[in-house]
């Protein structure tokens, strides 16, 4: 009987951290479809509307070191179930016809899934040490999925709910709803971790400044472009709101296909650089087809999206391949989430802002295709066999 409740509460964990994985995407991207309704209605700026996706990626990095304490002191467990408490809060509060909810409640929504991206993956390494190659594939394939599905039906939901915005992103509180149910019985688990700062070496590394810069231009991008790709569609290419949550939805998928295979042949390579420039030249290329041509634009997104959604698990991949010990890959971790996450949120800012001074989409996204250069000398270090010294 032991190892048959062992094995349920197995399963019942990994479904937990499956649903808990499936709610960290959903109420940040939904906003991207939406965001031509949501600024027409409020009277925002490129620049402001670009605050408004910014703002849950800046308090990915302001919660990114705080999580770890709250683990050390609460447990893992109980921190999720609270952190999925703090997300449902922030979606209820952009829920008020007031624009200071609005962000208050996305500031609320990136300061929740910040805490969640920093402590389940430690929840992942804990519970299914022999599996974890599995669980975090599967992990990095339900993230991918949830921003996907988010992409492509909220148009769709925002339709058949009388073009009510607010009510359209309020609804994925009740996907949030679920996993606080299903993750019940995790309370009566109690596991802490030591919470482990970076070491003023570490802040000396430049291989470890290479990890955290690759991670901070790879959210830059996905954020930034998943952000302002449907209004570019809609503007620079005339489609409709719903044809182009559609292209953002499959360019999601292709994402999500990438974060599955790049960390599988890359760990295959005793060097990185390799698998990872050729990433970055398909991402380049698909700029350059999106910017350049009036044709195939989903192809072209498609394309865009190989290089965030290889990234983003290849960033994964160096913070363990680089670091001496399982503490040190911690160490970085936390240094590259926080660090890159804060820098990441300054991409849908200042593209909106290039929109704003130049009415022109196709600079704007010219400009974002830059961060691909910076991401490239990062990816010499954080790419090249070597380790970190303690």
């Amino acid at each position: 009987m032991t190892n048959e409740r062992t094995t349920a509460g197995v399963i019942i964990t990994a479904v937990g951290v499956m649903l808990v994985a499936a709610n960290l995407r959903p109420a940040v991207v939904s906003v991207g479809p939406l965001i031509g309704t949501i600024s027409a209605d409020a009277g925002f700026s490129s620049a402001v509307a670009g605050l408004l996706t910014a703002l849950p990626v800046l308090f990915f990095g302001i919660s990114a070191p705080v999580a770890p304490r709250l683990a050390n002191r609460f447990g893992i467990e109980r921190v999720i179930f609270g952190a999925l408490l703090v997300l449902i809060l922030g979606i209820v509060v952009r829920l008020v016809p007031s624009s200071v909810a609005l962000f208050l409640g996305s500031a609320v929504i990136g300061a929740a899934i910040g805490t969640c991206n920093v402590v389940l993956p430690a929840l992942i390494k804990r519970d299914f040490a022999h599996r974890s190659g599995l669980m975090t594939g599967f992990y990095s394939m339900t993230l991918s999925g949830g921003a996907a599905v988010a992409s492509g039906v909220s148009v769709p939901i925002n339709d058949a709910l009388g073009g009510d915005w607010r009510l359209a992103l309020a609804s994925w509180g009740l996907l949030a709803l679920v996993a606080v149910v299903v993750w019940i019985p995790q309370l009566s688990h109690v596991h802490r971790v030591t919470a482990a700062s970076p070491t003023s070496s570490l802040l000396r590394n430049p291989i470890a400044w290479a990890v955290t810069v690759f991670m901070g231009t790879q959210s830059l991008i996905f954020y930034t472009f998943v952000a302002w790709l449907p209004q570019y569609l809609v503007d620079e290419n005339g489609m409709t709101p719903v044809g182009a949550g559609a292209v953002v939805a499959s360019a999601q998928v292709v994402a999500l296909v990438m974060s599955l295979v790049a960390p599988i042949v890359a760990g295959r390579c005793d060097d990185q650089r390799v698998v990872t420039f050729v990433v970055l030249a398909v991402c380049a290329v698909g700029f350059a087809g999106l910017i350049g041509t009036d044709v195939w634009p989903g192809f072209w997104a498609a394309c865009v999206m190989v290089g965030p959604g290889a990234s983003i698990s290849l960033s994964l991949l160096f913070m363990v391949l680089r670091s001496s010990g399982s503490k040190q890959t911690g160490q970085v971790s936390g240094m590259a989430q926080s660090v890159g996450y804060l820098a990441a949120a300054v991409g849908p800012i200042l593209i909106g802002l290039i929109h704003d001074v130049t009415g022109s989409w196709t600079v704007a996204m010219a400009v974002l295709s830059l961060a691909l250069v910076p991401q490239g000398l990062a990816a010499l270090g954080a790419a090249r066999n070597v380790r970190m010294t303690d």
